[in-house]
């Protein structure tokens, strides 16, 4: 553990509200997003000196509720008497603020716990928000947080244009070793340059720093991100999503956990041990989802793990399981047919990796080492390229 507690942009800007006094503000914010002592953003924020128009939520709504792509209505939030705008809906369009929304906002405070992954919808949405401050000449202060799972590791290529989406609409890798306040300087350098933007850094926190290192207490900031061995293998265990498998959903250990009621777990288990994926070992498993793919019916699966965090290679794991059990069960294994993110012409496999390359090499198509190599090197092209936008000490 760290000698000394990381101190969060929200604390620094409970410390000195310089920025928001005097002046109408919004907040872009969930429950997860608490100061050390575990005061949630909009209360954190009470003695700032400005007034608090507006809360916009992201996926999963303001209090994390909400499962994957469960669209959240609006309203007005008990004991604040301010109005919750959800910025996620029905449609892609619900995704960004309207310009009536920000009608009268001096400035929009972001205060989001990410975890490290371009799925992981939060940054998308603070994306969003800042294309329509931009347009309405409204301020983003983004209150920074550490990325959980460290700010070296890098994995995955870009996104080609086809392949744009909710869940692919950064130009960083999968994992792209930046917190929310450095993709902000990103962002705003490569799209929005009118924009105003202040960041409030944290105070002590390293890149090499895990979430565990920070002596922050861990707040689930989704219903299916328990834990921060969640966010550690989600770049990718998350792409079990892109199939006819269960991810673990409905279960006690999403993401953990992987597998269908026609999945042999023994073999699959065996399949993947025999390529001594780095840092993580594979159990066979049962498990019963409660809701999800495969609700009420025992899967065979196998369950991830992690014995070395920072050897591990989450999404080249993940694409080597799915590679596995597509080989493993080529009749029954199939990918998602359902729209995914509000994209329906697009396989869900692609949206998630950036192209078609994942899945040509997960069908065998194209090889999965050649692959991983592309990636590798465009995560070096990327490393060297977003040197300008980091905040925080590299080891």
């Amino acid at each position: 553990m760290s000698a000394k507690r990381v101190t969060v942009g929200l604390e620094r800007l409970r410390g000195d509200p310089a920025l928001l006094r005097g002046r109408r503000y919004a907040l872009l914010t969930n429950q997860a997003a608490v100061t050390a002592d575990l005061v949630p953003s909009w209360r954190a924020l009470d003695a700032s000196g400005g007034e608090l128009a507006r809360l916009f939520a992201p996926e999963h709504g303001l209090w994390g509720v909400a499962q994957d792509m469960e669209a959240v209505g609006g309203g007005v939030e008990d004991g604040l008497g301010v109005p919750v705008v959800s910025l996620y809906g029905t449609s892609a369009a619900t995704l960004a603020p309207g310009r009536a929304d920000l009608e009268g906002i001096d400035a929009l405070v972001v205060d989001l716990p990410d975890v490290g992954c371009r799925y992981y919808t939060f940054a998308a949405t603070m994306a969003h928000a800042m294309a329509a401050c931009e347009a309405a000449g409204v301020e983003v202060v983004v209150c920074d947080r550490p990325n959980p799972i460290g700010g070296v590791a890098l994995e995955g290529g870009p996104v080609e244009p086809g392949c744009r989406s909710f869940v692919s609409a950064l130009p960083v890798p999968v994992r792209h070793g930046m917190t929310l306040g450095e993709l902000a300087l990103l962002l705003r350098a490569e799209r929005h340059p009118d924009l105003a933007l202040a960041v409030l850094a944290c105070a002590g926190w390293r890149r090499d720093a895990w979430w565990d290192e920070t002596g922050l207490p861990w707040v689930a900031p989704s219903p299916n991100m328990p834990a921060l061995l969640t966010a550690t293998i989600y770049p990718g265990a998350c792409l079990v999503e892109a199939t006819n498998l269960s991810e673990g959903r409905g279960t006690t250990r999403p993401f953990q956990l992987a597998g269908a009621p026609w999945l042999d777990g023994e073999a699959l288990a065996a399949r993947l041990n025999a390529l001594e994926p780095p840092g993580v070992r594979f159990r066979p498993t049962r498990f019963r989802p409660e809701f999800g793919k495969h609700a009420g019916s025992v899967c065979g699966g196998v369950e991830w793990h992690v014995a070395d965090r920072l050897a591990l290679r989450p999404l080249e794991t993940g694409v080597q399981l799915l590679a596995a059990a597509r080989a493993q069960h080529p009749e029954a294994f199939a990918w998602r047919r359902e729209a995914y993110e509000f994209v329906a012409d697009v396989p869900a496999i692609d949206l998630l990796t950036g192209s078609s390359a994942a899945r040509e090499a997960i069908e065998g198509r194209r090889d999965l080492e050649e692959l991983f190599a592309a990636w590798r090197a465009s995560c070096a092209g990327f490393a060297a390229s977003r040197g300008a936008y980091l905040l925080y000490p590299a080891p």
